[in-house]
């Protein structure tokens, strides 16, 4: 881990981390939301916005370390298919819920639109902070059995 730290990898992880935000960000149409979001302010969970903007942070950032990790062990000649497998759930699925769950598309909504199926994470009894959170515990998991190999 501390590997990642040092100065060729944590460019890697850097940018990696800004990538993944860019994709997230475009993917979901989050920016079409800003100004909604200036808007109905007052209106605004700010709570769950906050846990969900954060929550998208973290995915972020052990997407890029998971991804430096991956490719640092690979080098080192380690079979890490097992984590391979979960760090890619992780980012699918970071980039299933998006941004902000409750308040822009995410890549599975979308797709599942384009077929016709109406399907929303507002619909979860946590408006789809629980589908983040799972992300966040799939890649820490995988970050953790990297980490001891």
């Amino acid at each position: 881990m501390k590997t990642l730290l040092k100065k060729p990898y944590i460019y890697f992880v850097i940018l990696i981390f800004l990538v993944y935000l860019s994709l997230n960000v475009i993917l979901s149409g989050f920016y079409n939301a800003i100004p909604l979001i200036l808007v109905y302010a007052k209106t605004l969970n700010w709570f769950k916005l906050s846990i969900s903007i954060f929550l998208t942070l973290i995915i972020g950032a052990l997407i890029a370390f998971n991804s430096v990790l991956i490719y640092v062990k690979y080098k080192e000649r380690r079979k890490c298919k097992k984590e391979l497998t979960l760090s890619s759930a992780g980012a699918i699925g970071g980039l299933v819920t998006g941004v902000c769950p409750l308040c822009v598309t995410g890549l599975i909504p979308l797709i599942l639109g384009f077929i016709g199926v109406s399907f929303s994470f507002a619909s979860l009894p946590f408006q789809g902070i629980e589908v983040q959170v799972l992300v966040v515990i799939i890649l820490f998991v995988s970050l953790i059995n990297l980490s001891r190999k």
